[in-house]
C-alpha cells in the first residue's frame, strides 16, 4: 500500500507542475513575446502580427516598459493588391495585483501606429490583462487593449469611436 501511494505521489508530482514562487519583485526585468489580432470597435475585420516587449518593475506592482508590434493585414485591400504591413511602437505603464501565480494587471499605453495600411499617428491606449506564471520565472499571458488615435485631433469623441481593439496572447519571463 505505501508502495502505491509513493507512485502516486511521484506521478502527480510529475504531472502536475509545482505551486510558483511567482510575485515580481522591484527591480525584476521582463521580456514577452506574443502574437496578437485586431479588430474594428465593429468586429467587421481582422489582421495579425506579433509583438514584443521589455518591462522594468519599479516597485513590486509597477512596471514601465516599451512594446512594439508589426501587423499584416489584406483585410479591406483591393483584389490582387496585396496586404498591408503596419507597426507600433508604445510605451507602457502596467500595475499589478500580486495573486501568487495568477497576477492581473491594468494600465495604460501611448506610442506612435505607422505602415503602409494606417495614417501614421500617435496612439493611447487602456490595457488589461493577466499573467499565469508556470514557474517562477516563465508566464503565459493574455492583454487587450482599445486603442484610439490622435489623427482627428479636433474631435476626441472622433479619435475615441474611430480607434481599435488589440489581443494579445503569448509568453514571457522574467529575469
Amino acid at each position: 500500500m505505501f508502495r502505491k501511494g509513493l507512485i502516486l505521489a511521484a506521478l502527480a508530482a510529475a504531472f502536475f507542475p509545482a505551486i510558483a514562487k511567482a510575485d515580481f519583485q522591484q527591480g525584476d526585468m521582463e521580456l514577452t513575446l506574443g502574437g496578437n489580432a485586431n479588430g474594428g470597435k465593429d468586429f467587421d475585420g481582422i489582421a495579425g502580427g506579433i509583438n514584443a516587449s521589455v518591462g522594468w518593475f519599479l516597485t513590486d506592482q509597477l512596471e514601465l516598459g516599451i512594446r512594439q508590434s508589426v501587423n499584416y493585414t489584406d483585410v479591406n485591400t483591393p483584389p490582387n493588391a496585396g496586404g498591408q504591413l503596419n507597426g507600433s511602437t508604445r510605451v507602457f505603464g502596467d500595475f499589478h495585483f500580486d495573486m501568487g501565480q495568477w497576477q492581473p494587471f491594468i494600465g495604460a499605453n501611448i506610442g506612435y501606429v505607422y505602415g503602409d495600411g494606417v495614417a501614421d499617428t500617435w496612439e493611447a491606449a487602456p490595457e488589461g490583462g493577466v499573467k499565469y506564471f508556470l514557474n517562477s520565472t516563465t508566464f503565459v499571458f493574455a492583454q487587450v487593449e482599445y486603442q484610439f488615435f490622435f489623427d482627428q485631433a479636433d474631435n476626441i469623441d472622433d479619435s475615441f469611436d474611430d480607434g481599435q481593439f488589440v489581443y494579445s496572447l503569448g509568453l514571457g519571463v522574467k529575469f
